[in-house]
């Protein structure tokens, strides 16, 4: 290093000590070299920046890609969570419990639940829905494979291979019926169907405590497995608060509260029955599900304004 620096220096003193003109650099070889390939270098660089332009303005003027096909890049499964805004405490801090109702008015449910964005269980919400009855393996899977498939619902295979809610109605019937020795499972989707959806609505109604004035988001989600599944804990990209009936089943619910919260807040489980429907604002409760010993699990819910 120090000989290096010394070489430094002494050319620093040639040239001082030299009648050489900063105009005559120009002319020697070595310069002209340099700035050849400096000109090279950045004529490149110039080159691929205007291409990069322009392939973006390719892609941004293709309209019809957009508005036909998914998203270009997809992004991971928890990205929301990246950019999702800091939550007020309030409303997690003081609650301590989901408890149960039954018997409540909208406008009580509104003021006590809705408002402050407390969950809460209403033991007698979908008491007399024939869903209870009707919804099965098999009646999915008849209802599916007889209406048109062409419109492409979001699908959640969680820990199964599965990659189509048609794919899923297709295993054997005895990993259906969840059978001693067969691979367990769980899935949910949402219908987008328009043809299932009307055929579904026969047999549920609207939640009797949502008011009036509530507006029922038209796209359902329906979740289905067999004991020891559920969903990991995770927190939805969602506009509204959600509800969602068990219908057949029992599934235990583990709700946490936002990161930012978690000196002020604490988790809470509930287990709901079926025949029960929990709301929970699922877009800022962190929330995670596991379905009980027993029979198939199958809730469906929505969100609602």
């Amino acid at each position: 290093m120090q000989k290096a620096e010394r070489r430094l220096q002494a050319i620093f003193q040639k040239y001082n000590n030299s009648n050489f003109a900063k105009t005559d650099y120009s002319k020697l070889d070595v310069t002209k070299r340099i700035f050849k390939k400096s000109y090279i270098f950045l004529n490149k660089t110039t080159t691929f920046f205007f291409l990069g332009i322009l392939s973006i303005f390719f892609v941004t003027s293709q309209t019809e890609l957009f508005s036909t096909s998914t998203c270009l890049i997809t992004m991971p499964s928890d990205a929301s969570k990246w950019f999702r805004e800091p939550e007020i405490c309030d409303i997690c801090e003081g609650v301590t419990q989901v408890i149960k109702i039954k018997n409540v008015s909208a406008a009580a449910f509104y003021r006590d639940y809705v408002l402050p964005a407390t969950p809460v269980v209403v033991m007698d919400g979908a008491k007399y829905w024939t869903a209870q009855k009707n919804f099965s393996f098999d009646f999915f899977k008849k209802l599916y494979q007889t209406s048109d498939d062409s419109v492409s619902c979001q699908f959640f295979p969680y820990k199964t291979e599965f990659s189509s809610l048609l794919e899923a109605l297709e295993m054997d019937p005895k990993r259906a019926r969840l059978e001693s020795g067969q691979k367990p499972w769980y899935i949910g989707w949402s219908n987008c169907n328009d043809e299932a959806g009307k055929i579904l609505r026969q047999y549920y109604d609207v939640p009797y405590f949502l008011p009036n004035t509530s507006e029922n988001i038209a796209l359902n989600w329906i979740f289905m497995g067999g004991p020891g599944q559920g969903a990991h804990m995770h927190v939805d990209n969602v506009q509204f608060p959600s509800w969602q009936a068990q219908l057949r089943g029992r599934k235990l619910w583990r709700l946490a509260p936002p990161p930012e919260c978690y000196y002020k807040c604490q988790e809470m489980e509930i287990t709901v029955e079926a025949g029960e429907i929990i709301v929970v604002d699922t877009n800022r409760w962190y929330h995670q599900t596991f379905i009980l010993p027993g029979e198939i699990s199958i809730t469906i819910g929505s969100e609602f304004d």
